[in-house]
């Protein structure tokens, strides 16, 4: 890569820093947020899929639009939209005001995460994406890194008010990069009759099996990830009786874990095949779900370690899964088609927090029950989206020993 292009990397990641950190940070606020409103655990999960569910139809209304303009230009505004909601958050004094906060964000949020993904997709090439995705989807891990931690930090000497603050500082600090950084993208701009048909986006997506298929493994696999991710703060504290100054270390240690594992995992897919380290990875997430949903109180380090492992193959699994969604379409219509994906990913992720909090019962002294029934859902979601993607990608070409493919080769794949 050279100067320009990483540069351009490192903006997009701390865009995406700040747009997972500002979703993350409300599943591990759960052992905050409920006792202090004075609310059930189906309360809460509302709150987290508030956010995920209005991003996910912007992100499907957007769809409709986004390809006729200049991506640089959407990005800004959904992420200053995104940042007035965050900021909001942080001042918010009651429930509803923060639910209503939340959903405000994630209608701004959700132009985000597609408006990235297709700056990485029409920048690199399909041999050098997976890198690429890496280096952006690292985000993921340095919000768990630093960003949870930190965040729970000043939420636990201070109120859980200040981490939306944190994000909406950062925020506002990147605005002016962005502006300088990240270069107009309107080259996939097409002039075509004004009169066309507004559905004709939908309709090409509807009428091609392989996008179809692609969009639903898509959603699928951010399901069969979130159905557990929001109450591991909450079972981990009250059920196992860790502490609010312990349980910050899960997503520290499984943070610079999975920070490293995006980058070398992304160069390996590129390697070996993204759909053969995507496969790995799922297989050795199972146990690792059944282990953690089951997790009776033992020596901390080993909690830390399983944790260690879990984020790395999820990290895995990720980063593969949408370098190969990313190629399922013409670049002309790379952006209506990933706006669709990440409207996609929010409502698989707004479903799985509202199952997780109809599945689960709180106890005697805030205990979460049936937690194991959302780990043994998350596996069998998790089997689907493997079997979907080797029904999708698996006579892709590219996906071969050496897992390359040429720009020739990359021309040649139909999309039908």
């Amino acid at each position: 890569m050279n100067q320009k292009e990483r540069i351009l990397l490192i903006i997009l990641a701390s865009i995406n820093f700040t747009h997972i950190l500002d979703f993350m940070i409300m599943m591990p606020l759960g052992n905050y947020l409920m006792p202090f409103f004075k609310i059930t655990p189906q309360q809460f999960t509302l709150l987290v899929a508030a956010y995920t569910i209005s991003a996910g139809i912007s992100g499907f209304v957007a769809a409709f639009f986004v390809d006729k303009y200049d991506r640089k230009k959407i990005l800004l505004i959904g992420y200053s939209g995104f940042l007035l909601g965050t900021i909001a958050c942080g001042f918010a004094p009651s429930y509803l005001l923060l639910l209503f906060s939340r959903i405000f964000a994630g209608i701004f949020g959700g132009l985000i995460g597609a408006q990235v993904l297709s700056i990485v997709a029409d920048t690199f090439t399909y041999e050098r994406r997976g890198a690429a995705m890496g280096a952006v989807m690292s985000s993921f891990s340095i919000a768990s890194t630093f960003g949870v931690p930190f965040s729970l930090y000043l939420a636990n000497i201070i109120s859980w008010h200040l981490p939306f603050l944190f994000i909406g500082f950062v925020g506002i600090v990147l605005i002016p990069l962005i502006n300088k950084y990240v270069p107009s993208m309107d080259a996939h701009i097409i002039v075509v009759d004004q009169k066309r048909d507004k559905l004709a986006v939908l309709t090409s997506v509807l009428k091609n099996p392989k996008q179809r298929l692609a969009l639903l493994f898509s959603g699928l696999i951010m399901m069969g990830h979130f159905l557990i991710i929001p109450f591991i703060n909450p079972y981990m504290e009250f059920n196992n009786g860790y502490s609010k100054h312990q349980t910050p270390l899960i997503y520290l240690v499984g943070g610079i874990a999975a920070f490293f594992a995006s980058n070398i995992l992304g160069r390996l897919s590129d390697k070996f095949g993204k759909l053969r380290v995507f496969i790995i990875c799922i297989i050795v997430s199972l146990p690792l779900v059944v282990i953690i949903t089951n997790m009776p109180p033992i020596f901390f380090p080993i909690v830390l370690t399983f944790f260690a492992v879990w984020f790395i193959v999820a990290t895995g699994r990720g980063v593969t899964a949408q370098a190969m969604i990313s190629n399922v379409v013409e670049t002309e219509k790379r952006g209506s088609f990933m706006s669709f994906n990440s409207s996609v990913q929010q409502l698989g992720t707004g479903v799985a927090s509202l199952v997780a909090g109809f599945i689960v019962l709180e106890g005697a002294g805030g205990k979460i029950m049936r937690y194991s029934w959302l780990g043994y859902l998350s596996i069998a979601v998790l089997l689907i989206c493997a079997w979907l993607g080797y029904k999708i990608f698996g006579r892709q070409k590219g996906l071969t020993n050496t897992g390359k493919i040429s720009q020739l080769q990359e021309a040649q794949i139909p999309v039908e």
